[in-house]
Protein backbone atom coordinates (compact mmCIF):
# COMPACT_ATOMS: atom_id res chain seq x y z
CA UNK A 1 0.00 0.00 0.00
CA UNK A 2 1.32 3.45 -0.96
CA UNK A 3 -0.02 6.66 0.59
CA UNK A 4 1.21 10.12 -0.40
CA UNK A 5 1.03 13.45 1.41
CA UNK A 6 2.14 16.80 -0.05
CA UNK A 7 3.29 19.75 2.04
CA UNK A 8 3.94 23.24 0.74
CA UNK A 9 6.29 25.61 2.56
CA UNK A 10 8.78 28.34 1.73
CA UNK A 11 12.39 29.22 2.26
CA UNK A 12 13.86 31.64 4.80
CA UNK A 13 17.09 33.63 4.83
CA UNK A 14 18.12 32.11 8.21
CA UNK A 15 18.08 28.51 6.94
CA UNK A 16 21.48 26.97 7.70
CA UNK A 17 20.79 23.25 7.22
CA UNK A 18 23.75 22.22 9.37
CA UNK A 19 22.29 19.64 11.76
CA UNK A 20 23.94 16.21 11.59
CA UNK A 21 21.02 14.17 12.93
CA UNK A 22 17.71 15.77 11.85
CA UNK A 23 15.87 18.07 9.49
CA UNK A 24 12.66 19.95 10.23
CA UNK A 25 9.76 21.52 8.36
CA UNK A 26 7.63 23.95 10.38
CA UNK A 27 4.42 25.93 10.08
CA UNK A 28 6.16 28.75 11.96
CA UNK A 29 7.01 31.66 9.68
CA UNK A 30 9.92 33.04 11.69
CA UNK A 31 13.30 31.36 12.12
CA UNK A 32 16.31 32.36 14.18
CA UNK A 33 19.90 31.35 13.38
CA UNK A 34 19.68 28.76 16.17
CA UNK A 35 17.33 26.57 14.08
CA UNK A 36 20.12 24.71 12.30
CA UNK A 37 17.93 21.74 11.30
CA UNK A 38 15.02 23.71 9.78
CA UNK A 39 14.84 23.46 5.99
CA UNK A 40 11.46 25.14 5.32
CA UNK A 41 9.03 27.46 7.13
CA UNK A 42 5.41 28.50 6.70
CA UNK A 43 4.35 24.92 5.96
CA UNK A 44 0.69 24.26 5.33
CA UNK A 45 0.79 21.17 7.60
CA UNK A 46 2.28 20.06 10.88
CA UNK A 47 2.34 16.48 12.18
CA UNK A 48 -1.22 16.71 13.51
CA UNK A 49 -2.54 17.82 10.10
CA UNK A 50 -1.44 14.74 8.18
CA UNK A 51 -4.09 12.46 6.73
CA UNK A 52 -5.16 9.66 9.14
CA UNK A 53 -4.56 7.08 6.41
CA UNK A 54 -0.97 8.35 6.02
CA UNK A 55 -0.42 8.26 9.78
CA UNK A 56 -1.74 4.70 10.06
CA UNK A 57 0.51 3.51 7.23
CA UNK A 58 3.57 5.20 8.79
CA UNK A 59 2.99 3.56 12.18
CA UNK A 60 4.73 0.36 11.19
CA UNK A 61 8.40 -0.58 11.63
CA UNK A 62 8.45 -2.03 8.10
CA UNK A 63 7.05 1.08 6.42
CA UNK A 64 9.53 2.91 4.23
CA UNK A 65 9.06 6.65 3.75
CA UNK A 66 10.42 8.47 0.72
CA UNK A 67 10.68 12.22 1.29
CA UNK A 68 11.20 14.40 -1.77
CA UNK A 69 12.15 18.04 -1.26
CA UNK A 70 11.76 20.34 -4.28
CA UNK A 71 12.82 23.98 -4.51
CA UNK A 72 12.86 25.33 -8.05
CA UNK A 73 14.70 22.77 -10.14
CA UNK A 74 16.65 21.40 -7.19
CA UNK A 75 15.32 18.07 -5.90
CA UNK A 76 16.56 15.90 -3.04
CA UNK A 77 15.29 12.52 -1.88
CA UNK A 78 15.59 11.18 1.66
CA UNK A 79 14.72 7.62 2.68
CA UNK A 80 13.49 6.94 6.20
CA UNK A 81 11.32 4.51 8.17
CA UNK A 82 8.10 4.51 10.09
CA UNK A 83 7.58 3.37 13.68
CA UNK A 84 4.72 2.06 15.78
CA UNK A 85 5.69 4.79 18.30
CA UNK A 86 4.83 7.72 16.00
CA UNK A 87 2.08 9.94 17.46
CA UNK A 88 1.81 12.73 14.86
CA UNK A 89 0.36 15.13 17.44
CA UNK A 90 2.58 18.22 17.13
CA UNK A 91 0.64 21.16 15.74
CA UNK A 92 3.44 22.94 13.86
CA UNK A 93 6.49 20.75 13.25
CA UNK A 94 7.63 17.70 11.30
CA UNK A 95 11.06 16.28 12.16
CA UNK A 96 12.92 13.56 10.28
CA UNK A 97 15.60 11.84 12.37
CA UNK A 98 18.60 9.64 11.67
CA UNK A 99 18.12 8.08 15.11
CA UNK A 100 15.28 5.96 16.52
CA UNK A 101 14.10 8.78 18.82
CA UNK A 102 10.37 9.51 18.63
CA UNK A 103 8.35 12.42 20.03
CA UNK A 104 5.21 14.31 18.96
CA UNK A 105 7.21 16.14 16.25
CA UNK A 106 8.73 13.04 14.66
CA UNK A 107 7.71 12.26 11.09
CA UNK A 108 10.16 9.42 10.40
CA UNK A 109 13.22 7.74 11.88
CA UNK A 110 16.43 6.06 10.67
CA UNK A 111 16.74 8.53 7.78
CA UNK A 112 19.65 8.24 5.40
CA UNK A 113 20.25 12.04 5.47
CA UNK A 114 20.04 14.91 7.92
CA UNK A 115 20.00 18.59 7.00
CA UNK A 116 23.79 18.86 6.74
CA UNK A 117 23.82 16.17 4.01
CA UNK A 118 21.37 17.99 1.74
CA UNK A 119 22.75 19.38 -1.50
CA UNK A 120 24.23 22.84 -0.97
CA UNK A 121 22.54 23.96 -4.22
CA UNK A 122 19.20 22.99 -2.67
CA UNK A 123 20.09 24.76 0.58
CA UNK A 124 20.91 27.95 -1.36
CA UNK A 125 17.40 27.82 -2.85
CA UNK A 126 15.93 27.20 0.63
CA UNK A 127 17.61 30.40 1.88
CA UNK A 128 15.40 32.49 -0.39
CA UNK A 129 12.28 33.69 1.49
CA UNK A 130 10.39 33.82 -1.82
CA UNK A 131 11.23 30.23 -2.72
CA UNK A 132 8.24 27.91 -2.71
CA UNK A 133 9.14 24.45 -1.39
CA UNK A 134 7.23 21.26 -2.13
CA UNK A 135 7.75 18.27 0.17
CA UNK A 136 6.25 14.98 -0.96
CA UNK A 137 5.92 12.22 1.62
CA UNK A 138 5.28 8.75 0.24
CA UNK A 139 4.90 5.76 2.53
CA UNK A 140 5.16 2.24 1.26
CA UNK A 141 3.69 -0.04 3.85
CA UNK A 142 4.49 -3.71 4.08
CA UNK A 143 0.97 -4.48 5.34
Amino acid sequence: MRVTEIIYARGHDNIRSENKTTFEITKDTQLTRRGDCVIAVGANKGAADLNPRFKDAARNERTRMIITIEAGREVETVNAWGSAQLTFTHLTDLVVRKSDYVCSRTLAIRADKASTALSRRLVEKLRNPNQRVKITLAVESAI
